[in-house]
C-alpha cells in the first residue's frame, strides 16, 4: 500500500503578477490540504503551488507534468487564451491519460480559454470566443452588473458570499457532507459572473452539481465530473476559479485592483457554509486520489 503523501500540484496559467489571480491568492486552499493528517498523524497530502513560467515558451513544470512524480494537477486558468502552449496541454493530457487527478477550472467570457486543447476536460469549458455552449440559450449575458463583462457569466452572488447549489442526478462523492442535514455540500462560494461548463458526450462525464443566477434565474453548471477509466484518471471541470479563491473565502483577504464589484460577508457569518467550502475542496482532493492504490474516496 503506497503511504507516501499525495503529490498535488495547485497552479496557474499566468506568470507571477502581484496585481493578478497569481498562486498567492489560492494560499488558503493550499494551507487546507496541507494540514490534513490520517489517524496515524501522517500528512495525507504534499501541496505545491506555483505560477507558470514566462509566456510565449513551454512551462517548465507543466510541459513535463506526465514524467512527474504529482498525483494531481488543481489547474487554475486565469490567463486570457495564452497561458498554456501545446506542449503544456499535451503533457497535463498525457498526465490524465497515465491516471493523474485532474481539476481544471476557469471564469467568465474567455478568461482561461488557453484549456480548450485538453483532451477530455477541455472540451467541457464553453467560452465566448472558443467552444461556445452548444445550447444558444446559454449563450447570452447573465450578469447585467458589469456591463463589460459578456457571456457566458452567471451571476451566483457576490464575491465573498455563498451559493446554495444543487446536486444532480445520483450524489457524487465530492459532494457528501455526512455532517450536513442533508447528507451534501449544499453550499459554496458565490460570484459575480461564472463561466460555463458541460458534460461532453462520449467522455464518461456528467453535471454533478447546478447553481441558480441570482440576476435571471437561470440554472447553470457548476461542476462536471469525469470518472476515472480507460480514458484516465478522475478530474473535475469547474465553473470558475472563485470557488477556492483567498477572497471568495474571506473578502478581507484582498483582491487584485481591477476587482471592483461590492463585496460581501456571507461565507464569514455563516459557519455552515464557510465548513461547506472547505469540505468541498478536500472532498475534491480525495476523490482525485482514490484511484491511487491505498487511497480511499474520502478523507
Amino acid at each position: 500500500m503506497d503511504r507516501r503523501p499525495v503529490r498535488i500540484l495547485l497552479q496557474t496559467t499566468i506568470p507571477t503578477t502581484d496585481d493578478d489571480w497569481s498562486i498567492a491568492r489560492f494560499s488558503r486552499l493550499g494551507a487546507l490540504l496541507g494540514a490534513q493528517r490520517d489517524d496515524q498523524s501522517r500528512q495525507i497530502y504534499q501541496v505545491t503551488q506555483r505560477d507558470r513560467g514566462p509566456l510565449g515558451a513551454p512551462d517548465s513544470v507543466l510541459s513535463t507534468i506526465d514524467d512527474s512524480d504529482f498525483d494531481q494537477l488543481w489547474l487554475f486558468a486565469v490567463d486570457t487564451g495564452d497561458g498554456l502552449a501545446p506542449e503544456d496541454c499535451e503533457a497535463i493530457s498525457r498526465f490524465r491519460a497515465r491516471g493523474g487527478g485532474l481539476l481544471v477550472t476557469r471564469d467568465h467570457m474567455d478568461l482561461g480559454s488557453s484549456v480548450c486543447t485538453l483532451a477530455g476536460l477541455g472540451s467541457a469549458h464553453h467560452f465566448h470566443s472558443s467552444n461556445p455552449d452548444p445550447d444558444p440559450v446559454k449563450r447570452r449575458i447573465d450578469d447585467p452588473f458589469t456591463p463589460y463583462i459578456s457571456w457566458p457569466n452567471f451571476h451566483s452572488g457576490a464575491n465573498g458570499d455563498f451559493q446554495k447549489i444543487e446536486v444532480v442526478g445520483a450524489r457524487h462523492p465530492v459532494l457528501a457532507n455526512p455532517r450536513s442535514p442533508t447528507g451534501a455540500i449544499r453550499f459554496l462560494p458565490s460570484h459575480p459572473h461564472e463561466g460555463g461548463i458541460g458534460a461532453p458526450e462520449g467522455e464518461g462525464a456528467r453535471v454533478i452539481a447546478q447553481g441558480r443566477s441570482l440576476a435571471t434565474g437561470a440554472r447553470f453548471n457548476i461542476a462536471v465530473a469525469f470518472e476515472p477509466g480507460e480514458r484516465g484518471g478522475p478530474g473535475l471541470a469547474q465553473s470558475t476559479f472563485h470557488h477556492f479563491a483567498d477572497y471568495n473565502w474571506d473578502t478581507r483577504a484582498g483582491s487584485p485592483s481591477f476587482v471592483d464589484e461590492p463585496p460581501g460577508d456571507g461565507l464569514q457569518r455563516c459557519p455552515e457554509a464557510l465548513a461547506d467550502t472547505h469540505r468541498y475542496a478536500l472532498n475534491v482532493a480525495a476523490w482525485l486520489a482514490s484511484s491511487r492504490p491505498g487511497m480511499g474516496s474520502s478523507t
